[in-house]
């Protein structure tokens, strides 16, 4: 039976998809046409735009970012008609996916940035405008990544460096360990219709070092032992510019570290101290010493903590890893200021060496200490390296480490807890957590909690001390007692346990485990420092 010839006309009919002619004088609103090649392979390129919405008008139609604009006005309002068709716009934190809207990229994620013109908000201490851009970002690489694309462009939304953050933590997740045919693929990055080149490539530094330091925190506690983190280091630093100084069990006997050796004879893995050392400036420049909490497993020793606890007790040592991760992209940046960086390594093991409580130790200060739980090992280790600091003359210190569950009990992971003995420190802190979205909030260091952990007739500080219930006041406490062991000068104390893992939803850009916080926020107080200075 003979076709139709109208069903033949249509068989016969070449395909057609939109193209732009670029003329001298500028864009050619006429759309011209061209058959599409059959045979043409499957395009890889996706684009990340934006669009303002209005939560308090639910038929705001909403408005495209102006890339946004730029972008539809190319494409013949194709964009804004998908948009329609595809129901109410995205709310901040929402995707739209569209495909095949023009011959460069295969797919176009519209994402919400939720109410225009959002700054600094008082009560959250927040750049609001920061962290939606970061959220959308995310949010439309995610979507992206979903789809196998192999290069994202994303829009600055304004801000350069904040996209780059959003985008390059979002797509990063743990899978060294993964069978390779199923290892999720990471897109590349690029920056779209924007000339902030300088501030992406600072953007795409910070993300990168919170992304070793989430490699480094999600590895497992059997492949990341003391030496193996120190190998890890030395890999990684040394290509960065960055001397490091592996330091072993001898030196730290000649030390007289024993509050950090009492720690690591539970465990048969040696313990390692790292010394880091960064020179930005001038030699003569009295240094910035940072302390990173550098305990690869902490079972709790004899006081064993509880098996849901020690499932994620390999992410223990998120504060060297911070440390580590920060020293990279201030090598990185080519900030012109020097730093040190003391890192004790080891594990907290219930072995047939392992410290006990009751037992009194005798840190490089000559201070006695009582341990009252041998779940207390992270304040022992610091203290050990805070004493030791003062051999560089520092500018300051900043010691970081994941110390206790007050913090989490607290502040859950909405902050990091920060006790200082320095104003001028603590408004760098905030500042600088202002801008990258990762905050942090001030707890006392009072001299009543001084007296609790030090007033004792028997040695100079518990590692308890009084005060109700050992553990009432303990985030304080913890405080108060590397306190004792700071050198003259200003010191400022980060407790990140709360902040430690990521459930995936506080952050939609980052992924469930270890998140490598607080990296970005530590780089950028670093950063505010040089230019302050200068």
């Amino acid at each position: 039976m003979a076709l139709p010839l109208r069903i033949i006309r249509n068989v016969l009919r070449p395909r057609f998809s939109p193209i732009i002619r670029h003329t001298s004088g500028g864009l050619n609103t006429v759309c011209e046409k061209k058959p599409e090649d059959p045979c043409k392979p499957l395009r890889h390129k996706g684009l990340v735009l934006g669009m303002y919405t209005n939560p308090d008008d639910h038929f705001d139609p909403g408005k495209l970012t102006p890339t946004g604009e730029r972008y539809n006005y190319m494409v013949c309002n194709r964009l804004t008609e998908l948009l329609i068709y595809s129901g109410a716009p995205p709310k901040k934190g929402e995707v739209r996916v569209f495909y095949n809207i023009d011959e460069e990229f295969a797919m176009v994620a519209v994402v919400g940035l939720g109410r225009e013109c959002q700054g600094y908000d008082v009560f959250e201490q927040m750049d609001e405008g920061k962290e939606a851009i970061r959220v959308a970002c995310g949010t439309g690489c995610r979507a992206l990544q979903k789809m196998s694309v192999r290069k994202v462009y994303i829009e600055s939304f304004g801000h350069a460096e904040s996209a780059a953050e959003g985008a390059a933590l979002a797509v990063w997740l743990y899978q060294e360990k993964k069978a390779k045919k199923f290892q999720v693929y990471i897109p590349q990055l690029e920056l779209y219709d924007d000339c902030d080149w300088t501030g992406w490539q600072i953007g795409l530094q910070k993300a990168a070092s919170q992304n070793l330091a989430r490699q480094l925190m999600d590895t497992p506690a059997n492949l990341m032992t003391p030496t193996s983190f120190a190998q890890n280091a030395v890999e990684v630093l040394c290509k960065s510019g960055i001397n490091v100084e592996v330091k072993v069990r001898g030196w730290a006997e000649t030390q007289k570290m024993f509050a950090f050796l009492a720690v690591a004879q539970g465990s048969c893995e040696p313990p390692i101290f790292l010394e880091l050392s960064y020179y930005g400036a001038s030699r003569d420049e009295r240094p910035v010493v940072l302390i990173g909490k550098g305990i690869t497993y902490n079972s709790g020793g004899i006081c064993l903590k509880p098996c849901n606890k020690q499932r994620y007790m390999r992410g223990d040592m998120g504060g060297a890893a911070c440390v580590v991760a920060a020293c990279r992209a201030v090598a990185g940046l080519q900030l012109p200021i020097n730093i040190r960086a003391l890192i004790p390594l080891c594990e907290n093991m219930p072995g047939c060496a392992a410290m006990r409580p009751g037992d009194i130790v005798k840190a490089m200060n000559g201070k006695s200490i009582k341990i009252e739980s041998t779940d207390t090992a992270g304040r022992l280790c610091l203290a050990d390296a805070l004493v030791y600091a003062q051999n560089f003359w520092p500018r300051f210190i900043v010691d970081v480490g994941t110390m206790t569950n007050d913090m989490k009990h607290s502040l859950g992971a909405s902050a990091s807890g920060v006790f200082s003995n320095s104003e001028a420190l603590w408004e760098y802190m905030l500042a600088a957590s202002m801008h990258t979205g990762d905050r942090v909030w001030r707890f006392p260091l009072w001299d009543h909690f001084t007296k609790l952990i030090s007033n004792h007739h028997d040695v100079d500080v518990k590692t308890f001390g009084a005060g109700g219930r050992p553990r009432c006041g303990e985030a304080c406490k913890v405080a108060a007692f590397l306190n004792e062991f700071v050198p003259c000068g200003d010191w400022l104390h980060l407790d990140t346990h709360g902040v430690m893992l990521s459930n995936g939803k506080d952050y939609p850009y980052l992924r469930h485990g270890m998140s490598g916080r607080p990296t970005r926020t530590l780089i950028e107080f670093l950063s505010q420092l040089v230019c302050h200075r200068e």
